[in-house]
């Protein structure tokens, strides 16, 4: 089986401010801490780990939704990190809650129910951060109906 080894290379610029280096094709992003700590130039640790989270939930659910053919008429999604402090005080992601909004209603969509049964299982990242975080998802229609 191929391993894959995505790989970042982050590069201090002054206090909490980093730079992080995809690599050759793809620009440069601008992280930081929130006030009081950083200066919020740029998204913090936990919205890069939510951002990773939600994507792939989202590029999951496209695949899914491509492979029976269903037109979603786009994706739209929120993400919120639960932090609190652990045991000894410190502060943890004790969860991610994804909503999901299709475009479409779920009547224009045949085989929805197929699709929104099976797509996380093809989320890399949400798959393994389950394993130490609590990830929940709920989906939404284009009408407002509430699918998962």
């Amino acid at each position: 089986m191929e391993s894959l080894m995505p790989s970042v290379t982050i590069t201090q610029i002054e206090a909490y401010k980093f730079t992080v280096d995809f690599g050759q094709t793809i620009p440069a992003l601008l992280v930081d801490e929130t006030e009081p700590i950083g200066r919020g130039e740029g998204p913090s640790p936990e919205q890069v780990l939510l951002t990773g989270v939600v994507n792939c939930l989202c590029a999951s659910l496209f695949f899914a939704l491509t492979k029976f053919q269903q037109d979603a008429k786009g994706i739209t999604a929120v993400g919120r990190c639960v932090i609190d402090r652990n045991e000894e005080g410190r502060l943890r992601v004790k969860g991610i809650e994804v909503s999901i909004e299709l475009g479409a209603e779920a009547s224009a969509l045949s085989k929805i129910e197929r699709v929104i049964s099976q797509f996380e299982n093809f989320c890399t990242v949400s798959e393994s951060v389950k394993s130490g975080i609590p990830v929940t998802v709920e989906i939404t229609d284009g009408g407002g109906a509430r699918l998962k």
